[in-house]
């Protein structure tokens, strides 16, 4: 990891991100002063899962990835890929509001530039621009209830593919022979 002391040169791509995007040059600027812009090269974590972190990430540039550790039959545990973020992309938005630890670690996929902003800067953002606060926590709340509406469609589609006990049933009728239950009528 590189910290990128010209900011500046990051301007344009920070505007784009989709939680900075509504912030006046002004606020822009003030969030650029109180953040931290880094350079992680490939594979490289830029948060582990489990760790606390009062962090927010933006990325500028690059690909990072998403991933979560799974236990397996025998005992070790395995990362499992959950998705990949790119330029615009943000995560982290829990480390701005509670003191949790984070659920999965994020690692560059290949070079990636991140803004990496600090709760407390943050708060000082929304106490110094209170209409840019309000703006931003909008947006971030936004991509959070989209994050939260995904992750509830994707249980309910597996939900719906779980078996029932008439599955099970069936499918022990058709395996064995005859009715469940081991009784022929």
């Amino acid at each position: 990891m590189t910290e990128i002391i010209d900011k500046g040169a990051w301007r344009a791509k920070a505007a784009e991100v989709a939680t900075f995007k509504y912030l006046s040059p002004a606020e822009l600027e003030f969030i650029l002063q109180k953040s931290t812009i880094l350079r992680y090269g490939p594979g490289e974590p830029i948060v582990n899962e489990g760790d606390l972190s009062p962090y927010f990430f933006a990325i500028l540039d690059g690909t990072v990835s998403v991933s979560v550790a799974e236990g397996t039959l025998d005992g070790a545990l395995r990362d499992v890929y959950m998705c990949a973020l790119g330029p615009g992309d943000v995560f982290g938005e829990a480390g701005i509001f509670l003191k949790v630890r984070r659920t999965a670690t994020v690692s560059a996929a290949e070079d990636a530039t991140v803004l990496r902003l600090h709760r407390d800067d943050l708060g000082a953002f929304i106490k110094a621009q209170s209409a840019g606060g309000n703006k931003l926590l909008l947006v971030v709340i936004y991509s959070l209830l989209r994050k939260l509406r995904a992750a509830n469609q994707e249980l309910a589609y597996e939900r719906k593919s779980d078996m029932d006990q008439a599955d099970v049933d069936s499918l022990l009728a058709d395996m064995v022979g005859g009715q469940p239950g081991g009784t022929d009528a």
